[in-house]
């Protein structure tokens, strides 16, 4: 073996006639992907596409390109167990149907019983904005063991647990993370807090009563003002030493336990300490938690398990930092940042929006591949965007109407086909703004992103009421099918009748030929990409508030 020095090379150089491979590396200004001051990986899409040679069809709203995050591939609702499998499984079930009918029958009997003693406690009680007399909280105590022996009906035979809960003058609020159903009933049975839920929770047989007696916070996740009394509510209560602990569950529903989902500030934002709480389900063959699986199917593994595993572990109070001038954001990451280390978990900006967007992909019985693509982490979104849960999921049922794939991909025709538009640049061009990635198709994700990025530009409503004002003839307060067709032909040439029918009847909510103002703007906020076909009528108009030009050339 020759001798080498440090200068020398490993390998000998080929022989000349050897042949090369040559590798060019071609620098795309087109589509950049860079990240941005959050650490996000995103895909940008500029106006400069010189490989499609098409523009940003919306510079006219002061558009400056869309920029996408990359979607991550992380479901953290995904229950892992979903189909019965292997022979271990199959011969468990078989052994324990015989246990099961036994448990179905002690969880029937206590929660009658619960039920009962439930009543009994609340029987002739009028002022419940009080604390509940201690007399009354005795009989509670009977609903409390009941729901302990609905845990050993499921199969929670012992519960390990790991340090203890803080006395309540120190913490007076306790969060927890949320996998399961099987949660609230262990609190109950451990704390027996206040809680704060839903208001459909209160209709439910025989759980609405004892939730009552819990003397529940009702909320609607999607009303502000309601939002904003629970958290009134969730302060009095907290401040009074007569009422339980307040029990809340910041990420909002359940996941599986391997992610930890944004929070929502309600248990932070009155700024008394809280106790974090994280529950466990250590498991091989079955996952028990309550993710995209119905709760009967939930319920019958449950209960034809051995034994399931459960682990409770307190972790030290978290407070606002001494001068109190913390907020609630900054309180709500660090309690976040204590249960997923104790959880050995990773933090997502997944929120119950998302869940919302992955029930509504599967109803229509899609096969997905990845059901995460229909999921755009929403607590991010909300952050970037300023779009509501219901506006998403408002976008997803346009864009399901395209016939996406199982990949969850849209292709162009399908697109065009849903918006009725006509192949023509414009199209083209609107297309091409959303495919960040330059692949021919666009996911829900770009689509939302487009969508969004158009509809909250600020000139964007005064775009679409100056759109109207073009589309009208004389002194009509309505735009015509002529005239809707002469204002699009601009941009879209060549429509026949039917063609601008077909668009005309997507703004058209009565049918009747006529589009009103009402009905103009409200489809142009549903389908906010449509307002580029207009923007040759609104060439030199004056758009905005301080007189500048709206667009000052159309290319």
């Amino acid at each position: 073996m020759a001798d080498h020095d440090l200068t020398s090379p490993f390998l000998s150089p080929p022989p000349s006639d050897h042949p090369h491979l040559i590798l060019t590396i071609q620098d795309d200004t087109d589509t950049e992907s860079h990240h941005n001051h959050n650490g996000i990986h995103t895909h940008q899409s500029t106006s400069a596409d010189h490989h499609h040679h098409s523009r940003n069809p919306f510079a006219f709203l002061g558009s400056d390109g869309l920029t996408v995050p990359v979607s991550t591939t992380a479901d953290p609702f995904r229950n892992h167990t979903l189909e019965i499998t292997g022979i271990y499984e199959w011969l468990k079930i078989g052994i324990c149907l015989p246990i099961a009918l036994v448990r179905l029958v002690l969880f029937g009997a206590s929660l009658l019983i619960g039920f009962l003693a439930t009543k009994l406690a609340l029987q002739g009680w009028k002022d419940k904005k009080s604390p509940m007399p201690r007399w009354r909280c005795r009989i509670m105590w009977i609903t409390r063991v009941c729901t302990r022996c609905i845990l050993f009906a499921f199969g929670y035979h012992w519960i390990r647990r790991k340090g203890k809960p803080a006395p309540r003058d120190i913490a007076p609020i306790v969060v927890s993370n949320h996998v399961s159903f099987i949660e609230p009933i262990f609190y109950f049975y451990e704390l027996f807090p206040t809680i704060v839920a839903s208001e459909s929770h209160d209709s439910l047989p025989f759980v609405g009563t004892i939730i009552r007696a819990m003397q529940v916070i009702y909320v609607n996740r999607f009303s502000a003002s309601s939002r904003k009394h629970a958290v009134s509510e969730i302060k009095r209560k907290a401040s009074c030493g007569r009422f339980p602990r307040v029990l809340l569950f910041p990420e909002g529903t359940t996941t599986n336990g391997r992610y930890l989902i944004s929070f929502e500030l309600g248990a932070f934002i009155p700024g008394f300490a809280v106790q974090p709480v994280v529950v466990r389900y250590p498991h091989v063959h079955f996952d028990q938690s309550w993710g995209h699986i119905s709760l009967a199917k939930l319920m019958f593994r449950m209960f034809t398990q051995f034994h399931n595993f459960m682990e409770v572990e307190y972790l030290s109070v978290v407070s606002l930092f001494d001068n109190k001038k913390e907020s609630a954001t900054r309180f709500s990451e660090r309690t976040s940042h204590a249960i997923a280390t104790a959880l050995n978990v990773v933090q997502t900006s997944h929120s119950y929006g998302d869940l919302m967007l992955l029930v509504k992909a599967s109803q229509l019985k899609l096969k997905l591949e990845q059901p995460s693509v229909y999921m755009v982490e929403m607590a991010s979104v909300k952050s970037l965007l300023h779009i509501s849960s219901m506006e998403a999921v408002d976008f997803l049922d346009k864009f399901l109407c395209m016939n996406p794939d199982p990949r969850g991909h849209v292709h162009y025709h399908d697109f065009l086909r849903v918006l009725r538009l006509k192949a023509c640049s414009y199209s083209k061009e609107i297309f091409a703004f959303m495919d960040v990635e330059r692949n021919g198709v666009i996911t829900f994700k770009q689509f939302l992103f487009g969508s969004a990025h158009v509809v909250k530009r600020p000139l964007f409503r005064r775009a679409c009421e100056l759109a109207f004002s073009e589309c009208v003839s004389g002194e009509n307060d309505y735009v015509s099918e002529q005239n809707f067709g002469e204002s699009i032909g601009h941009a879209i040439p060549d429509l026949n009748e039917d063609e601008v029918r077909g668009l005309c009847n997507l703004f058209d909510s009565d049918n009747d030929g006529r589009i009103s103002k009402e009905d103009f703007l409200t489809c142009l906020r549903k389908n906010p990409l449509l307002i580029a076909v207009f923007s040759p009528c609104l060439l030199n108009k004056d758009i905005s508030e301080d007189g500048n030009r709206l667009v000052e050339e159309i290319v």
